[in-house]
């Protein structure tokens, strides 16, 4: 029987990210690191392997009060089954609630600002303790991650991408060989996952993230930026 070199590439892949994973928690070099996790569509597979790395490495989640339900969910099946025993739940400050958006709707007329005091602000200040920070971004994702490497400097830390090198094909590969919990939301078209009132379902043949803030000229939440900008993207018309 040939091998299959598919599943020779993902065990090339999988061992490489735990090498990164290693070092990058044993290493004293590296600081104090923590994960930051949405708890999406596919970060079952980083979550896995960090947890046979370290399961009580920080986990930053970040809970923008607009998630969906099946989300929030997600996170405790995934920190259950695979022990992790350090999920840090972070969310934006009730008072910059009430002052920025209190009718939720704000998402509507200003997304960036929206995602800056719901995401960005929480997650600076969650991350203030840390040298490093580990990230499940891959290079096929978007145009502007395709030369993304393994280490990064970003604002004034180091990033670590240990999936940067992935495809499609290997998460689908690893999800299937550890037998992984899904996010329900994937059987519904939902293949990239972020607040519910800018993510929706694609349909067939669509990129995995035209659901992402649909008909906007807006590809990053503001997390991820590149020369200390915002991340964009050509618009998409809505289907």
């Amino acid at each position: 029987m040939p091998l299959d070199a598919n599943y020779l590439n993902l065990d090339w892949r999988e061992e490489a990210a735990l090498n990164v994973l290693t070092q990058s928690l044993n290493d004293e070099d590296f600081g104090r690191v923590a994960m930051v996790s949405s708890f999406g569509a596919e970060s079952a597979v980083l979550l896995h392997l960090v947890s046979r790395v370290n399961p009580d490495l920080p986990v930053i989640f970040i809970d923008t009060q607009m998630l969906f339900q099946e989300t929030l969910d997600y996170q405790l099946t995934l920190a259950e089954q695979f022990g992790l025993t350090n999920i840090q739940r972070i969310r934006p400050e009730v008072e910059d609630i009430r002052r920025n958006d209190p009718f939720g709707n704000l998402h509507r007329a200003d997304t960036d600002k929206c995602c800056d005091f719901r995401k960005v602000q929480p997650l600076a200040k969650a991350l203030a303790g840390y040298d490093s920070w580990i990230s499940g971004r891959k290079r096929h994702q978007t145009a502007k991650r395709a030369e993304m490497d393994i280490y990064e400097e970003s604002e004034g830390k180091l990033k670590i991408n240990p999936l940067a090198f992935w495809r499609p094909e290997d998460i689908r590969g690893y999800i299937d060989r550890y037998d992984l919990p899904r996010h329900p939301l994937v059987d519904k078209g939902f293949l990239s996952i972020g607040c519910a009132p800018c993510t929706s379902a694609i349909a067939d043949g669509e990129d995995p993230r035209a659901g992402r803030w649909r008909g906007l000229d807006k590809e990053e939440c503001g997390i991820h930026f590149e020369n200390g900008k915002v991340v964009r993207r050509p618009s998409v018309e809505a289907a």
